[in-house]
């Protein structure tokens, strides 16, 4: 893994954001008004950290019924890692979970489909948040298409590894051999996710993410009440998690940007000022996308540390 280049791309995809940010003052003075977030910033960051611990609960139980007792310390600081370059295309921030839980004897490959499985069951959980509001804006069909194609390519893969080893036959032949080693992985961690496919793990697996989206989704209510824009409560509570389906779709880092304007967007056309709509929108984005990457670039800072030292 080269990390150099890992932090070069996220210095380039942060600029970018506070280039995007320079934009938007310009038209909105959003920059200017940032301080007015302070009093409400302890909820939502206090709110960010409960979903997160959700979140990990999940992991260190998908980790532990696969047969890997990793000490909660350890997994937490590689868990938390993983945001650390989640604004970097490649996902490479869950890679580098991939390099801190192989010392820990976890295979990449289950590291990837622990990952895999995580994410699909936040996109249901997310679906489900979104239904009012992906219904009043008429986006519903779209949502569920994307959250359907999704789980319909991995169950695809999942049950057929054979189609991915065609792939990595193919990247072997063209002596791309890098690229077939991390397809490889991938396509191993497919086929790992049938071990979580019974009900007790994808039950545990939904409530947790339906619980960690529902709290960020109401520290999102709340900003939006602090900032004076009041829309129905379970319209309101749906907006952010459409905003993330629709980053989820754009396939940008993060959803960065696409996040955002959908936030704008829904907002006002919920009857909100433009000006207040992009500060909530900003400020929900700092306070989840941008606080986990601080948080990931702390571990990821402290476990390099500690494999400098052995």
């Amino acid at each position: 893994m080269k990390i150099r280049r890992a932090i070069g791309g996220w210095s380039i995809v942060a600029g970018l954001y506070f280039v995007a940010l320079l934009w938007a003052d310009s038209k909105t003075g959003v920059l200017r008004r940032l301080p007015e977030l302070a009093p409400m910033l302890p909820v939502v960051v206090s709110a960010t950290l409960a979903s997160i611990a959700l979140r990990f609960a999940r992991w260190q139980w998908l980790l532990r019924r696969a047969g890997y007792a990793v000490p909660a310390g350890q997994s937490l600081l590689a868990y938390v890692a993983g945001f650390a370059f989640t604004a970097t295309p490649g996902k490479v921030g869950e890679l580098l979970r991939v390099r801190y839980l192989v010392t820990a004897g976890v295979p990449a490959s289950r590291v990837v489909s622990a990952f895999v499985y995580e994410r699909l069951f936040d996109l249901a959980a997310v679906l489900l948040i979104a239904l009012p509001a992906a219904a009043e804006f008429h986006v519903f069909g779209v949502a569920a298409t994307f959250v359907g194609l999704v789980f319909g390519a991995v169950g695809l893969m999942a049950a057929n590894p054979r189609l991915g080893q065609r792939v990595v036959v193919a990247f072997r032949r063209a002596d791309m051999l890098r690229i077939a080693r991390v397809v490889r992985s991938i396509v191993a961690g497919l086929a790992n996710i049938r071990l979580w496919a019974t009900l007790p793990d994808m039950l545990l697996s939904l409530v947790a993410g339906m619980g960690a989206w529902l709290v960020t989704s109401w520290s999102f209510v709340y900003l939006l009440a602090a900032l004076g824009i009041h829309l129905e409560g379970f319209k309101a509570l749906a907006l952010f998690p459409v905003a993330m389906l629709a980053g989820a779709a754009s396939m940008l880092p993060g959803g960065l940007g696409s996040t955002e304007a959908t936030l704008v967007t829904l907002l006002t056309l919920g009857g909100a000022l433009l000006v207040p709509a992009t500060l909530a929108a900003v400020g929900i984005r700092l306070a989840t996308l941008w606080l986990a990457t601080v948080m990931g670039m702390g571990a990821f800072g402290w476990l390099e540390a500690r494999r400098g030292a052995g």
